[in-house]
């Protein structure tokens, strides 16, 4: 498992969605505050909504731009709060595709492709 990833976001019918054919996902959305923190975090992105680059990884790296706490355990997925953006936003089980327990933090950056 890497310890840093990388996944493309781009806009699919009104919502935010991913394709990361290694880990069996197509269209995998992001709802329930993820997408809205996502609004937040592209604003300056030039044609976000046609994709991005989102970099995560559970440690610290060099350049990551928001840090997502654990909250709680919800539905099979987990919710995450940002403080910069001021907001929590729910990862749905497709986390599991990407880490074997839920981090504590996710650091996170959002740059143009």
């Amino acid at each position: 498992m890497n310890a840093i990833m990388v996944i493309h976001p781009y806009k699919h019918e009104e919502l935010w969605v991913f394709d990361d054919e290694k880990v069996g996902l197509i269209q995998e959305p992001f709802i329930s505050g993820a997408d809205d923190i996502i609004d937040k975090m592209v604003v300056d992105i030039p044609n976000a909504e046609k994709g991005f680059n989102l970099i995560f990884s559970a440690t610290t790296f060099p350049g990551h731009q928001a840090v997502f706490e654990w909250r709680r355990e919800e539905s099979g997925g987990n919710w995450y709060y940002c403080e910069l953006v001021k907001m929590e936003g729910w990862l749905c089980p497709a986390l599991f595709r990407y880490f074997t327990v839920a981090p504590e933090k996710i650091y996170a950056q959002f740059k143009a492709k």
